[in-house]
């Protein structure tokens, strides 16, 4: 979470009048463009001064003692005259690091209140809970809170190579480092040794913890690390990676922008590669 974003689960009695809304249909957020293009976040006292009626708010806390709310829009709803719903991941650049956090909050609030509406074990309609961010079911207890998903992500260097690789998924000239999904009963590190193989067929050693950042593509936390070429040559799953090689800091590709942990960890690579040749 932000410096400046203070959770809670309870909005003040008073209220001001106007607060921060992150008003979402499915992962388009509703925002208007300023100048330069930059997105403006909604601030109202409530999304029916935008003639939106939410099916699903949320009070989240407060960035920098303005009130934030997550709002889930009907499918059918239209933004109003200046006003467009716009995929979050295309604006995790333009939005900046702490709204781009809290946008991504919203929208796995909202989708963590949309997919435990029910209890998993009874059937009988949850209630959100007023103690903790979590919902109960009032018949067998059974509390359900926001999942998190871990994954960890890694810099995987060969001298003053990086290895660099490019997703089915990605855009055709975008390439990054790897990342996977932490399996039951592993650890971080064991993750990382088990993705690097899986994906690319190597070996690596000299695993080491480098920083985090939450994702909410799904709902994950990205564990970042770096790691060591040991041994192996690159052979890509082609299920997971369409393509991978290793990289030098003059030979980069089309790599992922500032915002992500990804770039930091690339941005990483590049400084100390520049500072061993001082």
């Amino acid at each position: 979470m932000t410096a400046h974003f203070s959770p809670g689960l309870v909005p003040p009695e008073n209220l001001p009048e106007a607060g921060l809304w992150f008003i979402l249909k499915k992962d388009k957020l509703l925002i208007a463009e300023g100048q330069d293009a930059k997105p403006i976040l909604p601030r109202l006292s409530s999304p029916g001064e935008l003639n939106i009626e939410p099916t699903v708010c949320h009070y989240m806390g407060t960035f920098q003692g303005t009130p934030c709310f997550a709002a889930n829009a009907a499918q059918d709803s239209e933004p109003p005259e200046g006003w467009v719903f716009k995929g979050l991941r295309s604006l995790t650049l333009s939005l900046g690091v702490e709204m781009t956090i809290l946008a991504g909050t919203a929208r796995q609030l909202l989708d963590w209140d949309l997919r435990n509406r029910y209890c998993g074990a009874c059937g009988t309609a949850m209630k959100i809970k007023t103690t903790e961010r979590a919902k109960e079911c009032p018949n067998c207890g059974q509390v359900r809170y926001p999942r998190i998903s871990p994954a960890v992500i890694m810099a995987v260097t060969k001298g003053d190579k990086i290895l660099l690789g490019r997703s089915p998924r990605f855009p055709k000239t975008m390439y990054s480092v790897l990342a996977g999904f932490v399996e039951m009963g592993e650890t971080l590190e064991q993750t990382v040794a088990r993705e690097i193989k899986e994906e690319v067929d190597l070996e690596v050693t000299n695993i080491r913890y480098f920083g985090s950042q939450p994702w909410p593509f799904p709902d994950s936390l990205m564990i970042g690390f770096t790691a060591e070429y040991k041994s192996g040559e690159i052979k890509p799953d082609p299920e997971e990676i369409a393509d991978a090689g290793w990289y030098g800091v003059e030979e980069l590709p089309h790599i992922p922008t500032a915002e992500t942990i990804a770039r930091r960890l690339i941005d990483d690579f590049v400084a100390k590669v520049g500072n061993s040749g001082k």
